[in-house]
């Protein structure tokens, strides 16, 4: 009867998952194209092919400098950001069986922005702006963890690690404040405010290069262990019985979200929402196994930010940083969320 349910489960998914990759190409495809400076399926025809085929193109090198070097990196790492923030979430309401949570829960997310608004106030190199928002997302969780265990004697208790995390994630917004306030007005606080609300406008292969490796780190268990996550929905007791050993799996998903979580952070600022939206979205249209979910978090999660990058970059003379519109988006349509699952919430 189980395999017949795995069976069908499988089938029945499988035009979503097909549904869901041609939006992915199509939504990959037009992202091309939007922007200031026109683009067309001609140039990308050509540029690609030059570029595989060494044949020449013959177009201009703006053309090609905008496409390669501003275009395609930001398409990857949109596609990758929001796949990474809505993973995140995902394993994150399942680790503590609250759809409630979002990757920040643990502080990472105040901890890495603290880490980056304290480098740029310093005037660290990129990459040292980023390795060090990393750092400081480690610290918060860790700090998250060691004060949890000591409030709650050493006991696992989701509702008290949840608490904490609240706890660490103020501490750190309070110190953001104050390296606003230390902050030169002039030359570093426009750059400290602007990166916390989230952008991808300095988006390049090297900041790409830089999230893989952790991403790649921290999702690969989770898309392996997905079938294992179902079991947290269940009771300590009842885990253990099947075999699991519930402590160790949660800090190992915990723990891989937030590498996740605190990498990306570092390279485009605080953007919000996505992880906590996302999740419900893929829930409604998968169901709850997360055998379906994470992957499905994923592509959702891509594909949604994506489409608010291309809002954000198109739709006023100014681009619009993109941590702002998922706010304006995500929280209206949580409310809706709220009001249609009001006893599950």
């Amino acid at each position: 009867m189980d395999k017949q349910n795995r069976s069908a489960s499988r089938v029945s998914n499988a035009p979503i998952f097909f549904t869901l990759i041609l939006l992915f190409v199509v939504v990959i495809f037009v992202s091309f194209f939007v922007g200031r400076y026109r683009i067309t399926p001609l140039d990308v025809f050509f540029l690609l092919r030059e570029k595989i085929f060494g044949i020449s193109s013959g177009i201009k090198p703006s053309i090609a400098t905008v496409f390669f070097n501003i275009r395609l990196p930001r398409v990857l790492s949109a596609f990758m950001i929001g796949g990474a923030l809505s993973l995140s979430g995902c394993v994150y309401q399942s680790a503590f069986k609250n759809p409630l949570v979002s990757p920040d829960i643990l502080g990472a997310s105040a901890g890495a922005g603290f880490g980056a608004a304290i480098s740029l106030m310093l005037s660290f190199s990129n990459i040292g702006v980023q390795i060090t928002a990393f750092l400081f997302g480690i610290v918060a969780v860790g700090l998250s963890y060691s004060v949890g265990a000591s409030v709650n004697k050493n006991k696992s208790s989701t509702i008290t690690l949840v608490l904490t995390g609240l706890v660490v994630s103020a501490i750190f917004q309070a110190a953001i404040s104050l390296i606003k306030y230390l902050a030169d007005p002039y030359s570093k606080l426009p750059a400290i405010v602007f990166w916390l609300m989230g952008s991808l406008a300095a988006i390049t292969y090297k900041e790409v290069l830089l999230i893989l490796a952790p991403l790649i780190i921290g999702s690969l268990p989770l898309f392996l262990l997905r079938w294992k996550i179902n079991l947290l929905s269940l009771s300590d007791e009842e885990a253990m019985s099947m075999g699991v050993d519930v402590s160790k799996l949660r800090v190992g998903i915990i723990f891989c979200a937030t590498l996740i979580t605190s990498s990306v952070v570092a390279v485009s600022g605080m953007i919000g929402w996505v992880g906590l939206i996302v999740p419900h979205i893929s829930r409604m249209i998968v169901g709850s196994n997360n055998k379906a979910l994470v992957p499905a978090s994923m592509i959702i999660g891509g594909i949604y930010l994506l489409i608010i990058d291309n809002v954000a970059r198109s739709i006023m003379a100014m681009e619009i940083p993109i941590g702002i519109l998922t706010a304006i988006i995500g929280a209206p349509f949580f409310l809706i969320l709220i009001q249609r699952d009001e006893e599950k919430i």
